[in-house]
């Protein structure tokens, strides 16, 4: 449990307007309280053990642990007592993933988080140090480099993970027109965020009113639900995982008031958010 807020760290900390990533390496010895990001966040565990607290979910953590965090996403990490984690950390925007690739990963829910073995956390540890090298000495063609090793090791997490894993709600069915399913990948990513109808028809290219007929026949949801029920569902994680007051994790999911809050959240969940934090303890 952590105390007071988690952190939100911001790209324009630690990016700049010529890089869309960066490539950081990392020894910690302490815990690393819950906090999440505006950038997307890809990592690899090069030696020592702990946990990783993924939106709630523990997860061993060891050499070979690859993961993969969205702006949707909060964790902690903390080492075991007497142990130093070292870690690579690949922090970018999502406009250095390609269209096809963002499309294709993200089209489907659930955690991106891997403990490779053998020569396949070998390999993958490779990928992380060749990007290092590039970044260090950057050189003619370091940027193509970077980009293939990026890829690759997006692949390998993807195949390990199952990239025909079936789609269930928050996944995106591919009987869904190629607008409304970009739409859907940019709430998933930014829903904590004043994402309006108006602002989504007009990423999905769009009128408002077109768009909100498509998404609700293609969906089965309205726009405005669908959002509620994105943001519904990190709540209740950061409800169960922390001990944030219930006003800040209101604020923290995308809503703008706090009886607008207990009101949907008690109509999904049966219960007020403070009612079910005891609940479920």
């Amino acid at each position: 449990m952590m105390n007071g807020s988690p952190e939100r760290l911001l790209g324009s900390n630690y990016l700049t307007l010529s890089s869309q990533y960066r490539l950081f390496k990392h020894v910690i010895s302490d815990k690393i309280d819950t906090h999440w990001h505006d950038f997307f966040e890809m990592g690899c565990i090069v030696s020592g053990m702990g946990w990783h607290i993924v939106n709630g979910q523990p997860f061993r953590l060891q050499p070979g642990m690859v993961f993969l965090l969205t702006p949707a996403d909060f964790h902690e990490l903390y080492p075991d007592e007497g142990q130093t984690i070292e870690l690579f950390d690949f922090i970018f925007d999502d406009s250095f993933i390609r269209p096809a690739i963002h499309e294709s990963l993200f089209g489907h829910s659930g955690l991106f988080l891997h403990t490779f073995e053998g020569e396949g956390a070998r390999r993958l540890e490779a990928e992380f140090s060749t990007i290092w090298d590039e970044t260090q000495h950057w050189q003619f063609g370091s940027d193509i480099v970077v980009q293939g090793s990026f890829e690759r090791i997006l692949v390998h997490l993807a195949r390990q993970l199952g990239a025909n894993r079936s789609d269930d709600k928050a996944g995106l069915k591919e009987t869904i027109q190629p607008s409304i399913r970009k739409a859907l990948l940019y709430i998933q990513h930014h829903f904590r965020e004043p994402v309006t109808l108006a602002v989504a028809a007009d990423y999905a290219g769009l009128s408002a009113n077109y768009f909100s007929e498509c998404f609700r026949k293609q969906v089965g949801l309205s726009y405005q639900e669908y959002l509620n029920d994105r943001r519904l569902q990190f709540a209740s994680a950061l409800l169960r995982s922390s001990e944030l007051p219930v006003t800040e994790v209101c604020f923290a999911a995308g809503f703008n008031t706090i009886p607008h809050f207990d009101r949907v959240f008690k109509r999904k969940f049966g219960s007020s958010p403070r009612e079910y934090r005891k609940q479920r303890g």
